[in-house]
């Protein structure tokens, strides 16, 4: 198979050297030169994802921005084989299934929104890893969601990546989700970290502060480009977090025993209730 890569982060480079462990053939295309020839070197990529070899590919795979995934795809599709398999693996869909269904439909090409749930703190080619995506899920938002054919195709051109399960969803309900679950850790870990008593953390932490701060560490322009996108969704669960927020601060003021144990009890029976 060959397989075209916009991108080579921590994402597209995870999906490169997944591709080529397996053999296949990967085209590739970075805007940092330095960081394209790194990854021709480390045998990820094969060659540039040029006009000359996006008609060649099978799979495409979209991994930078939102609007730079939607753009290059509006710039190419002209280019891409309709027996070709496109994927974006961007933080939200609306926007980006909304520019790329009609591409695909005018140029005859397959496009599928995809989210790989996997990742870490750090950013960039070098931190990228073959098995990042080994066991994790992945997000699917298909054009029509009973084409059974489609989905074992998009399982098959997948399969290097050794996800771990599959999720079918719409573009709108993912974001909703992906607010809560990805975009609001987040912002709560960034927000978090700006204390003055971090500073003077050391010998004073565990468990609890690395879990909660470790997704401070973030692509500041990504992460921005990805809360705008999904604005509503986002500012949805950041007011409802505010609002909880100062039922704890209300409580602590006024030396309400009483509802600060109800407000920790009613999150823990939350918790219980979410995990099962």
């Amino acid at each position: 198979m060959k397989v075209g890569i916009l991108g080579l982060g921590l994402i597209g480079g995870s999906l490169a050297r997944a591709y080529a462990l397996e053999g296949h053939t990967v085209y590739a295309i970075q805007r940092n030169e330095s960081m394209l020839s790194f990854a021709m070197l480390a045998g990820a990529v094969h060659g540039r994802l040029n006009e000359e070899t996006i008609p060649q590919c099978d799979l495409i795979l979209l991994a930078i921005y939102p609007d730079g995934s939607a753009s290059w795809l509006g710039q190419n599709a002209h280019l891409i084989s309709p027996e070709a398999l496109v994927l974006d693996c961007c933080g939200t869909k609306v926007e980006i299934c909304r520019r790329c269904f009609p591409l695909a439909k005018q140029y005859g090409f397959t496009f599928v929104g995809g989210h790989p749930m996997a990742g870490s703190q750090f950013s960039g080619f070098k931190y990228s890893r073959s098995g990042l995506f080994k066991g994790a899920p992945m997000v699917l938002v298909p054009p029509v969601f009973d084409d059974m054919q489609l989905l074992d195709r998009i399982k098959q051109a997948l399969k290097p990546c050794n996800f771990g399960f599959f999720s079918v969803t719409t573009a709108e309900e993912h974001d909703k989700m992906i607010a809560f679950t990805s975009q609001m850790p987040h912002i709560l870990s960034n927000a978090f970290i700006k204390s003055p008593t971090a500073l003077n953390h050391k010998g004073f932490s565990a468990g609890s502060y690395r879990d909660l701060t470790r997704v401070a560490w973030l692509n500041p322009q990504m992460w921005a480009e990805l809360f705008m996108e999904n604005k509503k969704n986002v500012l949805f669960e950041l007011d409802f977090y505010i609002k909880s927020l100062n039922e704890y601060k209300h409580a602590i003021e006024s030396d309400d025993m009483e509802t600060l144990i109800s407000l920790l009890d009613e999150g823990k029976r939350r918790k219980e209730q979410v995990d099962g």
